[in-house]
């Protein structure tokens, strides 16, 4: 099996290039200078050259609040640039393996975690943009693999533990958001079930989440006590931050569709974060 992954340097990118170096495994991640997504004469000539049986796009446009103001640029990364690479995977005969996020729910759900037969309704920019994708990457390939995502955490300084981790050095208390839930989900989880999906020749859209949820602030008491920092954590609304873009205060995901499919039973997301920071022993330690 060969491999090509976009959106190399990112923080699922770079987990799955190590899981390929762990297994041997032959896979291209070209540096996201010479591979442009949204360049379709670029990605087919990348594709019929490399011939890869799977592509995983981990580009993305990530940031949430820059993308209210350029719609452009996030839907010619999360949309097109998706349907561009579905298009080349259906040329090619390759699965495309591509990523959402949970920002497609308006979290108005009352009656359980969000399931992928739930409506969808974004609130932000990005989340269009994504749901926009999901929609690209179905009309362009049968053979697609659609994992949404939430709170995502990896290797890298664009998740929230390292960021929290910066903040709790720099300030003489933390305000954080007591009233935004969703399920914190380890780039080594997505990693593993990702390669045990493709390995039972699965298709689809599923959510793909550390099992369970909490609060933005459960999250953040949590990662402290586990990084051995006491630090005054003051619980406050999401709407203090006067935010550009709306989130969803409640978006986590059922990942039950997908451990049924997969006969996977998927970590806790608590034990995701304390295997994370006890792998990885933070430079303050």
């Amino acid at each position: 099996m060969r491999y090509l992954i976009t959106g190399k340097n990112g923080q699922l990118a770079r987990a799955f290039q190590q899981e390929f170096d762990r297994r041997s495994t032959a896979f291209l991640a070209p540096d996201e200078s010479a591979f442009d997504i949204t360049d379709r004469a670029a990605v087919r000539e990348a594709v019929r050259s490399y011939k890869p049986d799977v592509i995983i796009n981990c580009a993305a446009y990530n940031l949430v609040d820059k993308a209210e103001q350029d719609r452009d640029k996030v839907f010619s990364v999360n949309a097109e640039g998706p349907g561009i690479l579905a298009a080349a995977a259906r040329e090619n005969n390759a699965v495309l393996v591509h990523f959402g996020s949970d920002y497609v729910f308006d979290g108005a759900k009352e009656n359980g975690l969000y399931t992928e037969q739930d409506p969808v309704h974004p609130l932000n920019v990005y989340g269009e943009s994504k749901l926009e994708g999901e929609r690209l990457v179905q009309e362009g390939t049968v053979k697609h693999l659609i994992f949404r995502l939430s709170w995502v955490f990896g290797e890298g300084k664009q998740n929230f533990i390292h960021k929290l981790s910066e903040w709790s050095q720099n300030n003489a208390f933390l305000k954080i958001a007591c009233d935004e839930f969703s399920a914190p989900t380890s780039t080594h989880t997505v990693v593993n079930v990702t390669m045990r999906a493709l390995e039972q020749g699965v298709f689809g859209l599923y959510h793909l989440t550390n099992t369970g949820y909490c609060s933005r602030y459960e999250w953040a008491k949590y990662i402290l006590a586990e990084l051995g920092i006491t630090k005054f954590v003051r619980p406050v609304s999401m709407d203090s931050f006067k935010l550009p873009a709306r989130r969803p205060g409640f978006s986590a995901m059922s990942n039950e569709q997908l451990s049924r499919k997969l006969d996977l039973s998927i970590p806790a997301w608590q034990d995701a974060v304390t295997s994370f920071i006890r792998e990885r022993k933070p430079s303050h330690e």
